[in-house]
C-alpha cells in the first residue's frame, strides 16, 4: 500500500489588530453631489400638468409629486404592486393605457417633460 502523503497545515489566522488597522485607514465616504442635469427645472405640459402642477420643477420632484398623486388615490395595484392602475387624469399621461409598470411609467412620463 501506497503512503499518504502529509498535508500542509494551514497557515494561522491573521490577527485581529491588522484587520482593525487596515479598515481605520479607509477614507470616509464623500457626501454625493447630485447631477445638475437632474436638478435642472423642466416644464410639465398641460396634460402631466394635471396631475403635478403646471410649475417648472426638477425632475425629482416631478417623479414625487406624481406618486404622491397616485398613492393619495390609490392607483398602485393591489395584487402586484409595480403596476399602476391609471384614472381619467393618469390614462391621458399614460397614452390610453389601463395599466402600466412603474418602470414603463417613467419612460411615458418624460415624454411630457419639456426642458
Amino acid at each position: 500500500m501506497a503512503k499518504k502523503a502529509a498535508t500542509k497545515s494551514k497557515p494561522a489566522a491573521k490577527p485581529a489588530a491588522k484587520k482593525a488597522a487596515k479598515k481605520a485607514a479607509k477614507k470616509p465616504a464623500a457626501k454625493r453631489k447630485p447631477n445638475p442635469a437632474l436638478m435642472k427645472p423642466v416644464q410639465p405640459d398641460a396634460i402631466l400638468g394635471v396631475v403635478v402642477g403646471n410649475k417648472p420643477a426638477p425632475r425629482g420632484q416631478i417623479t414625487k409629486k406624481l406618486w404622491d398623486y397616485i398613492k393619495k388615490n390609490g392607483l398602485q395595484d393591489a395584487k402586484n404592486k409595480r403596476n399602476i392602475n391609471a384614472d381619467d387624469a393618469l390614462k391621458a399621461v399614460f397614452g390610453g393605457k389601463k395599466q402600466v409598470s412603474m418602470f414603463e411609467m417613467t419612460k411615458l412620463v418624460s415624454k411630457h417633460i419639456g426642458a
